[in-house]
């Protein structure tokens, strides 16, 4: 079926568009979306529920994302042949454009009036979900989180990092694995789309970490 690949795009966008953290409020009798900073997202669940219910938020959120994308690349035989190294570029895109749906849902949910959460962690789902060619840009930017987290405490400016690094990554990867530009570009264009996507969206939260006004992870709620 030589359209399947925008029956997924369809999919990942409905998929993405499932606002985890206001269910799981919901669960709890809160309205996520009027408690903490008001966003439907796992950080602010984590600060208004507690950090067992934001760890769930952030898992549930990375699912959305990977499964669409990574049951898409096996079902139209994208992981097959990216594996093999025989991923033509109209496949790269079209398996791309089906990457950036669930964020696209998230970010913008349809039954939300397209105000959705900022799409870190679904974004690290779908990246998980472009196996192999994403997946080891994926675990360096999550490593980058890490330290970042551990070392600063603020999510924003953590997720700010991951999200500069993850260009640089898909680059490295790419070289390691011996691709040509013309096999790289697809992929270091959507990730640095989806890296200035979400500094987009953390612009607020950077602002006020060097402002000194932006709460730390642990800190008061």
């Amino acid at each position: 079926m030589e359209f399947a690949w925008l029956i997924w795009c369809a999919v990942g966008y409905l998929s993405g568009s499932i606002s985890f953290a206001l269910l799981l409020g919901k669960m709890r009798g809160i309205d996520i979306r009027k408690a903490g900073s008001g966003n439907v997202g796992a950080t602010n669940v984590s600060r208004v529920m507690g950090r067992k219910w934001g760890i769930l938020c952030f898992a549930l959120d990375v699912l959305k994302g990977f499964g669409p994308v990574f049951i898409a690349g096996l079902a139209l035989g994208y992981v097959a042949k990216a594996n093999a190294k025989m991923l033509g570029a109209s496949e790269a895109w079209q398996w791309l454009a089906i990457m950036v749906s669930p964020v696209v849902g998230h970010v913008f949910p349809l039954w939300l009036r397209f105000k959705g959460g900022k799409g870190v962690a679904t974004a690290f789902g779908v990246l998980l979900g472009v196996y192999p060619v994403l997946t080891i840009a994926a675990a360096g930017s999550l490593i980058v989180w890490i330290v970042m987290a551990k070392t600063f405490r603020y999510v924003g400016l953590a997720s700010a990092a991951a999200a500069v690094g993850l260009p640089i990554f898909v680059i490295i990867t790419c070289k390691l694995q011996s691709q040509s530009f013309d096999q790289l570009l697809p992929f270091l264009t959507v990730a640095t789309a989806l890296a200035s996507l979400v500094l987009f969206r953390h612009r607020g939260n950077i602002v006020r970490t060097f402002q000194g006004t932006e709460p730390k992870i642990g800190g008061k709620k």
